[in-house]
């Protein structure tokens, strides 16, 4: 992690965060994964899932936010005028600044 220090998340509460979700897949892991550092409630935020998708993970995670749950669904990136990539060097760069913020 770059000499990054963990996050201590035990009786905390954690919120996994994601640009959207199509079949869950990921994030069903992520809570999975939270789930063995014990914290407090898992919250899931996205802004956009399909609805089945969404009920999954409800059944996952403590709390679901999904902003928009379209009746038609055909991807994450369909809900975004500009749905590019981020590069590492990207999330690098934004993370050592976040790091330098008192």
């Amino acid at each position: 992690m770059d000499g990054r220090q963990h996050v201590e998340v035990k009786d905390r509460v954690a919120i996994l965060v994601d640009d959207g979700l199509a079949t869950g897949a990921s994030m069903k892991a992520s809570v999975l994964a939270m789930r063995t550092k014990h914290p407090r409630k898992i919250i899931v935020a996205v802004p956009v899932a399909p609805r089945g998708t969404v009920a999954e993970i409800r059944g996952q995670a403590d709390f679901v936010v999904c902003l928009t749950e379209p009746e038609f669904f055909f991807g994450v990136g369909g809900a975004y005028h500009v749905f590019a990539q981020t590069s590492d060097e990207e999330v690098t760069s934004i993370l050592k600044c976040a790091d330098s913020r008192p």
